[in-house]
This record gives structure tokens, C-alpha cells and sequence, in this order.
């Protein structure tokens, strides 16, 4: 496969464009990008090339626009430090003088001048035989947090900026010494005696009131995004519709006032088909999407008729929230539409795909039907997170890197994507020909030149909804790993992103909504990742199983002050199946490991065990000869209880030694991903002695009593 240093010009060309020509793996061995992955990204990007005779022009033109422009699309300016920010200019004799006007975000505006001999100068540089000098040109001291427009005038030009003025550090209530403690379950997993076959808000809130009980304060859970629920179904909940609304299949029929007043929506319920259809899917070990969209569909669809023909007062309120929500009706029609054309965007007529929807385009009773059950999702969500805060209790929701590429967002804000391309990872130990995680990577270039309003709105979304906000492959916000489109995931490349710009909104954001900041930094990250997540007031994740398997042979480091501590996470096996090497045999089941490296990982996985058992051993939590697994778990958790880690999370899953992972990466069709109903219901593993037992040791432990473990008989 040819290099890219084969081609003059292609390295240069492509760092214009972000993307950088080589990475070193997880051996430290450094890959260079082939010529093919290069042109297909720049390509991708919107390079003006078909092939490498195109270079040369591509690379003169991309200097002369990124030379020429005054003023960087963005600009950040962090609270007490100085308003600097650079501007190029040509290099001119005259003594020109520059007008600023800056408009806040508040509308107020502001207006100065300044002369051009009179800005301190960066560099110089020459493009196409002309001098252009790049200053500092300075703003109004004590900048408003906000987003505020900036247009310099000189010599009859303009050129403009958005100023993003930010603290440094994201939002984080004091004091730092509290140690936090909750509970993990997917949502859909959390099955309880009234659901229909997967978990609903409701069941949230009744999860809330035990583990208030039991001394916890968080409840965390895996994204709650609208998904394909009909024949297309994609159960993942980290390749959502769209991250801007809420995923109705969760609505808790019986919480809708409508179902009081409407008769015919009670008769279907009341219908002893529609009851025995309901049983069924409770008792179905795997949620199915689809059945539960038949179940939900009609009954809500009735509620839907009845609310229009109604108009109640609550009426009002819909409206309300509609018109100060546009992006709710936009999606209700895509999504009847959708369901009119039968098909994806991608297939439909050109003017239905560039986001031109007309009336006739779609049945307005569905279009209806999907502004209600937003409203509904959204109303249900808000009831669930003011019953954790009068609790005292932290909702933690999860917001994932990406979205289908045939949903709402990529059709509707096209230009924030790269559309031929997916996001991944390159090939490391365990997935050795590398990873497609199937959605479109954000576009470096376009998404700042609108200002970054799509990733704006989405943030906004989770944090008013939420205390605290988990970020998904935090290394997202520098860079990605991206694979062209007909290329395989080994041939990926990485494209690199504006970190302070996005920390700067993540800040931003996080202090107007109150909302706590985590960022998933698990696996092999750059060393300067954590560094900046420390910089701008990010907590980091401690998984026991990640920190004992990057160094089986040394001792494990405890966890920091600034993290959230777990056993594992849901892309791995539990506990019980990890200790029994129970997911090696599943890996090699299922051809994600090969037999030969099988043996190898079992040796890694007795080192881990002798490790493990050694720190507990030593640190007076396993004091028994007895190493039955329950113990070793309890002794696992209260290790954790008893860092100095901000807030730990148990998996429910863990307490009754679950054996089946709720994902298994890098497969699709071959298990069942996302889609397992936890093994008990809600009413029953509230009721289990062990889990109670192991509740009750995390309080005491997490409330302060160190020796609650030793203390037990």
C-alpha cells in the first residue's frame, strides 16, 4: 500500500485540513496513513481534488483561505485572563484604523476603535507574493460569560467572529470532599411488575426511592435517545435518531393525565388480547423494540386523538412547549414522513432529502402523534428529575459520541457531519483488525463556522435534564479516529478538533445548567488528555477492571479524588463472568478471539486475580480464607467505598454475580446487544439479601465508617 510520503504535497494538504498523517498504536509503534485513507478524507472534508494531480492547487488555495481571513470563525476568551485574540491583516503602509463592534449575548452592544500600527504583533507570513501580519487585537476587559459576535471594519471591509467567553474550569459544587455514591442499570433493563417488557421512567423513579432508602444519592443510566423502533429497528442506544429528543418507547402509560379522560385508549388496555400481549413481553428474556412500538403505538396514538379533540387546559402547555421548542415539530415531521415514505432519508426524492418538507408530504395525525409523545417524554423526564432533587439524589445520564446516520440530526443538520465516513478505532490487542462504530465523525471546518450551534443544542438538552452529564469517548473533543468510506476500520486516520472550543462550551454550558461534567477516558488515551480534562474541571472514570488489566504485575493505584469509581462498565462482561474468565470463552465463541490467544489472556487473567486478591488481602478487605466469589466481590466494592473517589457506581447486575453482558463491542448480529432484561425485576432484587447486605456496606463505608466491612461477623 503506498505511503503517503509517495505523493509530494499529500502530507502537507492533509494537515491543513486537521487531519493528521500518522498516530502511534497501543505498541507504540507509529502507523502512517496510506495515500488511499488520505485522499478519500480529504475528499471527505472537501478538498477540491479527484486525484494527486489536484494537490498542488488544493494546498495553494487552503493556505490562501486560511491566510487571508482576518478572524478565526471562533475565538475563546476564559474568564480573568486577558481578551486577547489574533487578526491578520495585509501588511499596509497606511495607518489604518480598525471599528470594532461587539454584540453580546444579552443584545447589549459595545463599539471601539483601534489603530493597526498600534496592535502587538505575533508573526509574519507571506501567501502568494503578499505580507500579511498576524496581531493581537485586544476586546473590552471583564467579558460576560456567553456567545457574543464581533465585527472588526477596516478599509471598507468586514470580517466577524464568535467570542466564546467561558470560565475555565466546568461546573463543580463545593465542598470537593463529598463522596457520592449510586447505582448503574440500562434503563430498558429495568424491568418491574407493571412494565411491558422493558424499563420506563417510571421505574426510574421507584429505583429512586429504594436507593434513597438504602443511603445512595445517583442513579445512572445509559443514553435515553429516540431510536429505530419499526423494521429497522437499531437498538443501540449510542447510534440514536437524534440527540436532541427523548426516545418514547420509556413513556409510562399510566403517568399520562389523558388516560383518564379518554375511553377508547382505557378500552384497549382493558382488552384481555392487549393484556395477555403485555405479560408475554414482561416475561421475555430480550426486549424487542418492535413489539414494544405495536404495544405503545395504539394506546398512545388514542391518547394523542382524545388530547386534540380534548383541548385542555393542558393544551395550552403543548402549545407552549411547542413553540419554544421548534426543533420538536421539525423532527415530527421527518419522522412522518419517514414513516409515509417507508424508507430512510437517504432513498427518498431529492427534495424531502435537502429538508424541504411540504404538508402533503406526510400524514399530519402522525406528525401529531410524534409532538405529543415528545411533549409526554419530555414531561416525564422533568417529573423524574425534581423527584431525585427533592431527594437530594443526582440524576447521571450518558451522551453518546454519535448519531445514525439516516436519523433526524445527520438529515437535518447536514453540514455538521462528514457524511462519507464513520467513526472508530484503530486496531489494538483485543480488536486487532480495528473498530466501525457506524456513525458519521462531526466536520472540523463546518461545525465552527456555524458556531458549533447543533453541538450547542444537544448539550443543552442532557443538561437541563440532568445533574450530571457522562461524555462519551471524551477524546472526541480533540481528536477522532475516522475511516472513509470504502476503506475497512484498519485504514482509518485521525481528524483533529478545536479541544478549547469545545471545553470552552462544554464550561459554559455545565455552569448555566448546574450540571456536573464526566468524561469517558477509559482504554489507551494521548498523555495529554487528562491533563486538560484536570484543566477545565472534568471528572475522570476509575474502572477496576481497565486499571488491573493495563498492569496486572503492579500494584493498583487507587482512585482519585476526581473520579467515578466502578468495577466495570456496560461494555464489558460483569463481574462474576470477568472473574471466571467466563467472557474469554464468550470472545472466542463468538470469533473476536482467536483460541491461540485465548491462553494468553487466561495468564493475564490469573495475574489480575492474585493481584487483586493480594491488595485486598493486605488492606484488611478479604480477610477469610474463603474465596467464594461473593466475598470477593463485597470485598471489591467496599475497596471502592472506601477511596477517596468522588462517587462510586455499583451495577446492579454485580450484586446477584450476573453472568451475561449487556454488550459485547465489535458485534452485531452475532449477540444481543442492548437489548437483555435484567434477570430480576425491580420488586425482587429490592427484596434480595445480598444485594441489600451490599448496599447497606457501601453506605456505611462511603458515610465514613471505614471498618463497617471488618466489623461484620
Amino acid at each position: 500500500m503506498a505511503k503517503s510520503s509517495a505523493i509530494p504535497g499529500l502530507r502537507k494538504l492533509a494537515k491543513l485540513y486537521g487531519i493528521q498523517t500518522a498516530y502511534y498504536d497501543t505498541s507504540h509503534q507509529r502507523q502512517t496513513a496510506s495515500v488511499a485513507a488520505l485522499m478519500a478524507m480529504l475528499k471527505s472534508l472537501g478538498a477540491p481534488i479527484v486525484n494527486h494531480h489536484d494537490i498542488a492547487a488544493a494546498r495553494q488555495d487552503r493556505q490562501r483561505t486560511l491566510g487571508q481571513r482576518w478572524l478565526e470563525p471562533v475565538n475563546v476568551v476564559w474568564e480573568r485572563e486577558l481578551s486577547l485574540i489574533p487578526i491578520c491583516l495585509p501588511c499596509s503602509t497606511n495607518h489604518n484604523t480598525l471599528k470594532c463592534y461587539l454584540k453580546l449575548e444579552t443584545g447589549e452592544n459595545k463599539s471601539w476603535e483601534s489603530a493597526e500600527s498600534h496592535l502587538p504583533t505575533l508573526k509574519s507570513m507571506e501567501i502568494d507574493g503578499k505580507q500579511y501580519i498576524v496581531n493581537q487585537l485586544s476586546l473590552p476587559s471583564h467579558l460576560p460569560w456567553g456567545y457574543h459576535q464581533l465585527t472588526v471594519e477596516m478599509a471598507g471591509k468586514q470580517a466577524a467572529t464568535l467570542i466564546i467567553s467561558a470560565p475555565r474550569k466546568a461546573y463543580y459544587p463545593s465542598p470537593e470532599s463529598v463522596r457520592n455514591w449510586g447505582v448503574f442499570i440500562p434503563l430498558y433493563a429495568l424491568r418491574t411488575k407493571e412494565s411491558w417488557g422493558s424499563g420506563e421512567f417510571s421505574a426510574m423513579a421507584q429505583l429512586a426511592d429504594w436507593v434513597d432508602s438504602m443511603g445512595g444519592n445517583t442513579l445512572a443510566t445509559l443514553p435515553l435517545l429516540p431510536i429505530f423502533l419499526d423494521e429497522r429497528a437499531a437498538p443501540s442506544p449510542y447510534r440514536p435518531i437524534s440527540r436532541l429528543l427523548w426516545n418514547e418507547l420509556y413513556l409510562s402509560i399510566n403517568e399520562i393525565p389523558e388516560l383518564q379522560g379518554c375511553p377508547s385508549a382505557r378500552s384497549l388496555l382493558a382488552s384481555l388480547s392487549f393484556k395477555e400481549q403485555i405479560v408475554a413481553a414482561r416475561n421475555m428474556p430480550l426486549v424487542d423494540y418492535k413489539k414494544q412500538r405495536s404495544l405503545k403505538r395504539p394506546v398512545l396514538a388514542e391518547l394523542c386523538k382524545c388530547f386534540y379533540n380534548q383541548q385542555t387546559r393542558r393544551f395550552d402547555d403543548f402549545q407552549r412547549y411547542i413553540k419554544e421548542n421548534p426543533v420538536v415539530e421539525d423532527y415530527a415531521r421527518f419522522q412522518a414522513t419517514s414513516e409515509k415514505c417507508g424508507t430512510t432519508w437517504p432513498s427518498w426524492p431529492v427534495r424531502l432529502r435537502d429538508g424541504n418538507i411540504q404538508a402533503g408530504d406526510y400524514d399530519n395525525d402522525d406528525k401529531r402523534y410524534h409532538m405529543y409523545v415528545q411533549w409526554l417524554a419530555h414531561e416525564q423526564m422533568q417529573n423524574l428529575l425534581e423527584k431525585t432533587g427533592q431527594k437530594g439524589q443526582q440524576l447521571y445520564l450518558d451522551l453518546p459520541s454519535g448519531v445514525h446516520p439516516d436519523g433526524y440530526d445527520v438529515w437535518r443538520e447536514r453540514n455538521s457531519f462528514v457524511i462519507n465516513a464513520s467513526v472508530g478505532a484503530p486496531p489494538d490487542i483485543i480488536f486487532t483488525r480495528g473498530q466501525n462504530w457506524l456513525f458519521p465523525p462531526p466536520h472540523p471546518v463546518k461545525t465552527r463556522e456555524e458556531g458549533y450551534k447543533y453541538i450547542i443544542a444537544y448539550l443543552r438538552h442532557h443538561l437541563k435534564h440532568t445533574d450530571i452529564l457522562r461524555i462519551d469517548h471524551v477524546m472526541g473533543l480533540h481528536r477522532l479516529y475516522c475511516i472513509p468510506e470504502g476503506l475497512d476500520a484498519s485504514q482509518g486516520v485521525y481528524i483533529n478538533y478545536r479541544a478549547d472550543e469545545l471545553y470552552a462550551i462544554l464550561a459554559l454550558e455545565s455552569h448555566r445548567h448546574k450540571t456536573i461534567i464526566v468524561g469517558e477516558d477509559l482504554g489507551t488515551v494521548p498523555d495529554y488528555i487528562r491533563p486538560k480534562m484536570n484543566k477545565h474541571g472534568l471528572r475522570h472514570l476509575f474502572v477496576m477492571h481497565y486499571e488491573l488489566i493495563s498492569n496486572p504485575q503492579n500494584r493498583l493505584s487507587p482512585p482519585a479524588a476526581n473520579s467515578v469509581a466502578s468495577l466495570n462498565t456496560h461494555d464489558m462482561a460483569p463481574f462474576a463472568a470477568l472473574w471466571r474468565g467466563q467472557d474469554i470463552q464468550e470472545r472466542v465463541k463468538l470469533g473476536i478471539l482467536d483460541e491461540e490467544s485465548a491462553p494468553k489472556e487466561l495468564s493475564t487473567l490469573r495475574k489480575i486475580k492474585k493481584s487483586l486478591l493480594t491488595l485486598l488481602h493486605e488492606g484488611g478487605w478479604l480477610n477469610s480464607a474463603n474465596l467464594d466469589i461473593k466475598d470477593i466481590l463485597t470485598a471489591c466494592l467496599a475497596y471502592l467505598a472506601g477511596s477517596k473517589a468522588w462517587l462510586m457506581l455499583v451495577n446492579l447486575e454485580d450484586l446477584w454475580l450476573e453472568t451475561a453482558p449487556q454488550n459485547i463491542p465489535s458485534t452485531e448480529t452475532e449477540y444481543p446487544n442492548w437489548r437483555r432484561q435484567a434477570r430480576y425485576s425491580l420488586e425482587e432484587f429490592c427484596q434480595m439479601p445480598r444485594v441489600i447486605d451490599n448496599m447497606r456496606l457501601i453506605n456505611k463505608i462511603r458515610k465514613g465508617d471505614i471498618n463497617a466491612l471488618r466489623k461484620q461477623p
